[in-house]
């Protein structure tokens, strides 16, 4: 369903280290533009830097779907496990 929208790993890696930015910024500006004090700011850090986990996750699975496409294994790796099947000639 990623790969429909057009995502690829790449730009899900991205979203991971920009969370981590966001996080980053997000308890900057609320630390010095709100009142509330720094346990808002700290929460809003917390909040955005959750996210990032979430893409790194979804990126390796896209990565994985990449590199083995939907069938499951990729050409190369049947080719040796036939091969290790049969008998080494001696």
């Amino acid at each position: 369903m990623i790969r429909k929208v057009g995502l690829s790993s790449d730009v899900l890696y991205a979203m991971g280290f920009g969370s981590i930015i966001m996080s980053v910024a997000s308890w900057t500006l609320s630390k010095k533009m709100e009142a509330a004090g720094i346990d808002r700011a700290d929460r809003w850090g917390i909040f955005v830097g959750e996210w990032a986990p979430a893409f790194f996750a979804l990126g390796s699975a896209m990565r994985l779907e990449e590199q083995w496409g939907p069938a499951g294994e990729p050409g190369e790796l049947s080719e040796m496990r036939e091969r290790s099947r049969t008998a080494m000639p001696v």
